[in-house]
C-alpha cells in the first residue's frame, strides 16, 4: 500500500468512529430530553398534591384552634 492509500484508509476509519460517536451523542440527548419531560409532569403532579395537602392542613389548623372546638373537646372529656 502506498502512503496515500494508507492516509485515505485512516481518514475513513477516523470519520467512521466520529460518526458513531455523534450518533451515540444524539441518542443520549434524546433519552435525556424524554426523561426530563416525564420528570416535569411528575413534578407538576407532586406540586398540585402539596398545594392540596397544605390547604387541608390550614383548614385543620383553623378547626383545632377554634374556641368552640376546644369547648366541645372539654365537654366530651367530662
Amino acid at each position: 500500500m502506498s502512503g496515500t492509500t494508507m492516509v485515505v484508509v485512516i481518514v475513513c476509519v477516523v470519520f467512521g468512529i466520529l460518526y458513531k460517536m455523534y450518533n451515540k451523542h444524539l441518542e443520549f440527548k434524546a433519552k435525556t430530553i424524554s426523561h426530563n419531560n416525564s420528570t416535569d409532569s411528575l413534578n407538576d403532579e407532586l406540586k398540585k398534591e402539596i398545594i392540596a395537602l397544605t390547604e387541608r392542613v390550614q383548614v385543620l389548623e383553623k378547626i383545632v384552634t377554634d374556641e368552640g372546638y376546644q369547648v366541645q373537646k372539654d365537654i366530651n372529656k367530662l
